[in-house]
């Protein structure tokens, strides 16, 4: 099977609300450590509010999953700051489009420390826009009751709430993406000290 092409037309600078600038750039498999890093370091309520159990790291098998896709039915973006010559992952977002070919299941972790400043928000708006430009029709994604924050940020966005039809204490947020932002072209900031990944 061929390798699916890195789609570097996806990698953007982007300013959170605090002025530092991070790199959003699409993953890629040589990512494993980075994200298993970036997994490790969230504490014990985010990764129940990414994962809803109480995983500590990803096993092999998710590890592979979450670094290998295929650029088209899972997209997966991540989030870096460079802190001097090291990479460190401070947020994902990730979607994966089901059976039906036109709804695209997603979700999302933004590191604690980098929470708050507007991270999670433009990873959505981004993942949205980008499944609207390939005719996707409808987003959605389970959140914990108790995730208020991402619960508060689907609402912010127009996506509906309701109770999941066999999970207790899950809700379903939904959005319908014909009024999705359309998809802007990448900013990339020259002299930034932010590289582009070397791949």
């Amino acid at each position: 099977m061929a390798t699916p092409r890195y789609p570097f037309e996806l990698v953007e600078t982007h300013r959170l609300k605090g002025g530092r600038l991070v790199l959003v750039r699409p993953i890629h498999p040589q990512d494993e450590t980075l994200v298993q890093s970036f997994v490790r370091g969230l504490s014990p309520r985010s990764r129940y509010f990414r994962f809803h159990n109480a995983i500590r790291e990803l096993d092999p098998r998710m590890l592979h999953a979450a670094t290998h896709v295929d650029y088209r039915r899972h997209l997966a973006l991540i989030a870096e700051w460079f802190d001097g010559e090291s990479e460190v992952e401070i947020g994902a977002a990730r979607y994966f489009v089901r059976k039906d070919g036109e709804t695209a299941e997603f979700a999302i972790a933004v590191a604690d420390a980098w929470q708050r400043q507007g991270l999670a928000r433009h990873l959505l708006e981004r993942l949205m826009a980008i499944a609207a430009q390939r005719r996707l029709r409808r987003f959605e994604g389970d959140v914990l009751e108790e995730n208020q924050g991402m619960i508060g940020l689907a609402l912010d966005l127009d996506f509906e709430v309701h109770e999941h039809a066999s999970e207790p204490g899950v809700l379903v947020v939904s959005r319908d993406l014909a009024k999705a932002q359309p998809l802007r072209a990448p900013v990339l900031r020259h002299g930034n000290r932010l590289p582009l990944p070397a791949l």
